[in-house]
């Protein structure tokens, strides 16, 4: 009978150790778990970094990459000198920039707001810049902005113009220059030359200078011919071009270049636009009264 209680005395004594040691080690595994949860403190410094401050961490990688672009060594050959330089500079940035979000220095410096709108504009534009896309992609794209990838035309022309009141003046204008009219006799139909135009231009100018309506007109016309009367706000005007060289259109494998930077800088202008449409839908803006 002595026996028996001293055995089940010594597996109560066992069970309770046993119990024991079970809450220590939960308590080390909560306690770790706790310290090493992301966003939670921790004492240790994770062997990706090289230091933590405030929590946050300065990459390994960073570290290495300043120590080549100061010194122009690794870290295995990198003196103690040089290696504690790098990691001081690194951690005094991490603290002046800790501090700069303290005080929202965004809010107050035109050059800090800058710098973070290009930043975010740019890790918009990470993916496009990146991704290489098909050459179908790109030709498809070529087909539909062909003009673009076109060399710059040339075009001689004169401009002369006629009341609104004297439209039988313009039609017989437009038939003498067809018949090869001098200027002088032109003048006596009451025509006045343009002297923005007249002499040889790139299209671009000529464009500027005769005006989008009459810019379309003159560009398809050859060399040596006449529009018809073209009825504007100003008045009536007949065209006469004496030389036009059209633009010379590039292939797509000579323009190859600029088409995919053009194909990336609409890639980009697009994903910039999803992001700030979907930044001012979760957003909270408010508009003043009198901007509305």
């Amino acid at each position: 009978m002595s026996n028996w209680r001293d055995l089940n005395a010594v597996n109560t004594h066992r069970s309770l150790i046993l119990l024991a040691m079970g809450a220590v080690l939960g308590l080390a595994l909560a306690g770790y778990a706790l310290f090493t949860a992301r966003g939670t403190s921790t004492l240790f410094v994770p062997a990706e970094d090289v230091a933590l401050v405030n929590q946050q961490p300065i990459s390994r990688s960073d570290y290495l990459a300043q120590l080549q672009t100061l010194f122009g060594v690794d870290g295995a050959h990198a003196t103690r000198e040089q290696r504690q330089q790098v990691l001081n500079d690194m951690i005094r940035e991490e603290l002046f920039v800790q501090r700069g979000k303290e005080l929202d220095v965004a809010s107050t410096d035109p050059e800090v707001r800058a710098a973070m709108v290009n930043a975010v504009e740019q890790e918009i534009a990470a993916d496009a810049i990146t991704v290489q896309p098909s050459e179908a992609a790109l030709e498809s794209y070529y087909n539909a902005h062909v003009d673009q990838y076109s060399g710059e035309g040339l075009m001689t022309v004169h401009d002369y113009k006629f009341s609104k009141d004297e439209p039988d003046q313009a039609r017989m204008a437009a038939a003498a220059l067809k018949s090869g009219l001098s200027a002088d006799a032109l003048a006596a139909l009451h025509g006045q030359e343009s002297h923005d135009v007249g002499d040889e231009q790139f299209y671009f100018a000529a464009k500027i200078h005769l005006g989008a309506a009459l810019f379309e007109v003159a560009k398809n016309l050859d060399d040596g011919a006449v529009s018809a009367p073209i009825p504007l706000p100003d008045g009536l005007h007949v065209l006469f071009m004496t030389k036009n060289i059209h633009p010379a259109r590039r292939s797509f494998a000579r323009a190859r270049d600029q088409v995919l930077n053009d194909f990336r800088k609409d890639a980009i202008s697009h994903m910039r636009l999803g992001d700030e449409a979907f930044l001012r839908k979760r957003a909270n803006v408010l508009i003043a009264d009198d901007l509305r």
